[in-house]
């Protein structure tokens, strides 16, 4: 197991954090730190979740704009990140792509076909059922369940929101680079339940997820356990 507080072997690589619905950067809060810490460089992009006129096209420029001219980056994509990642992928040099609790597109795809596509409302109201929870969504029971009280406090004090436009805004990348791709799942991920990801992962990647702890907000209530795992990536 890789310590924190002890640079990681080998060259230094650039983690460029792409954020969910919303477009926070700040999400990234906890985990950035422990990435640096170790020796690397962590970039947390901020996005125009609320710009209409900003689609995924948009998104993929700013995350590239971030890299710059760096190399070795790690794309790591979190929740509706993952319809970015692809193409920022094709813009800049990419080492490997981390799907957190992530929407896994196939080429071609719009983040609102997603759903359907990959019957997640089916998937989600039956592990409500199993799991004793509401199987209407609200932030407390799907979001925030698992978070500190002061990082909840400061999400529902400011909420950040997202424009249909990107929904119906199309992944239109060509096919996947030939570099390692990796899907993390929460355990606890009540809005993507983890054995639903293990399926998305397996027939569009076919790669098996890998199950972490935490709930969908995984680098805000287990930090330290992402950090890890993407330094032994």
């Amino acid at each position: 197991m890789i310590e924190l507080d002890e640079r990681a072997p080998g060259r230094p690589r650039i983690f460029a954090l792409i954020p969910g619905a919303g477009g926070a950067g700040i999400y990234w809060h906890r985990l950035a730190p422990l990435l640096r810490a170790a020796g690397h460089e962590a970039v947390a992009i901020d996005l125009p979740g609320d710009d209409p006129s900003a689609g995924l096209s948009e998104y993929a420029a700013l995350v590239g704009a971030a890299v710059g001219g760096r190399r070795e980056v790690v794309l790591v994509a979190q929740s509706l990140g993952g319809f970015t990642a692809p193409l920022v992928a094709e813009l800049v040099p990419v080492s490997a792509i981390v799907f957190v609790n992530a929407m896994i597109p196939v080429p071609g795809e719009t983040p609102g076909a997603w759903w359907d596509n990959t019957r997640q409302s089916q998937a989600c109201a039956a592990a409500a059922e199993r799991g004793g929870y509401s199987t209407e969504f609200d932030l407390d029971t799907y979001f925030l369940h698992d978070l500190s009280p002061e990082d909840a406090e400061a999400i529902l004090k400011d909420p950040r929101s997202e424009d249909d436009v990107v929904f119906g805004s199309a992944s239109s990348f060509g096919y996947w680079p030939r570099v390692p791709i990796h899907v993390v799942a929460g355990a606890d991920d009540r809005l993507f339940p983890a054995e639903f990801q293990r399926r998305v992962a397996r027939d569009r990647l076919g790669v098996e997820a890998d199950i972490l702890p935490g709930g969908h907000l995984i680098a805000l209530s287990e930090p330290h356990a992402l950090a890890r795992y993407l330094l032994g990536t």
